[in-house]
């Protein structure tokens, strides 16, 4: 079943397990979020639930943002979020969503909006190489070498590297563990690190990739296709 909620990210901290093994955690404040609106198949032609997350003042809202909001008769959210989920029937405008939809040892993707790290050059953002630093190398050494050749094509493609706003960009970590959930403070501890400053709001859902078991030290993919880097039907057409 798929479950998804939106959070404000608190900080990092470390859990130890029982065996003292220090885990390094995302702790997450999800939820609660209110059901605001719900998409039908026979009416929008898909399923899905519009959430909204973290109470607001009327002032601070535009007039068509508190009209869909009262005309759902809930109270005034600052962030809404649609998210498609399979069990769209069992769910009614006004429900309330809390962390406790996720439990300990779930997989989940994290969405979020990167922290912005304003102008930067190449070298940074891209982790490109200086300029030769001898033999008539210079006077510059971090600026753009050669783009490409002059004849043809003549330009320059898009999708270049170069220098330009850095960050500030939608990033979604996928398969990541919930290491810990707190129901009564609606907590949520993420193993590792997910994108945005503190205080970023985040979109929690089902994991999508979730097709690898791990046995000891070795990680068996559960498609045989994936597993071996290519199709078993063609591969044994290439022997023949």
């Amino acid at each position: 079943m798929k479950k998804a909620i939106i959070g404000k990210k608190v900080g990092m901290t470390q859990i130890f397990d029982a065996n003292g093994k220090v885990i390094p955690v995302t702790v997450i404040e999800a939820g609660p979020c209110v059901v605001v609106q719900k998409k039908t198949v026979e009416k929008d032609g898909y399923s899905a639930v519009q959430l909204g997350f973290q109470d607001e003042l009327e002032r601070k809202l535009t007039k068509p943002e508190i009209g869909h909001l009262k005309k759902a008769d809930v109270e005034l959210k600052k962030f809404l979020k649609e998210f498609r989920l399979e069990n769209v029937d069992d769910m009614n405008v006004g429900d309330t969503i809390k962390a406790d939809v996720f439990a300990e040892g779930d997989k989940i993707d994290v969405t979020g909006i990167s922290k912005g790290k304003g102008y930067a050059g190449v070298i940074k953002r891209y982790g490109a190489q200086r300029t030769p630093t001898s033999h008539g190398g210079g006077p510059v050494h971090r600026h753009a070498g050669s783009m490409g050749a002059c004849s043809s094509p003549s330009r320059i493609f898009k999708g270049k590297i170069g220098a330009g706003h850095m960050g500030s960009e939608q990033i979604t970590v996928q398969n990541l563990d919930v290491v810990k959930v707190d129901p009564e403070l609606n907590l949520i501890a993420i193993r590792g690190a997910i994108p945005g400053p503190k205080g970023g709001i985040v979109c929690i859902k089902n994991t999508v990739k979730n097709n690898k078991v791990k046995t000891g030290v070795q990680t068996i993919s559960t498609n045989p296709q994936k597993a071996s880097g290519r199709n078993p039907q063609k591969a044994s057409a290439r022997m023949r």
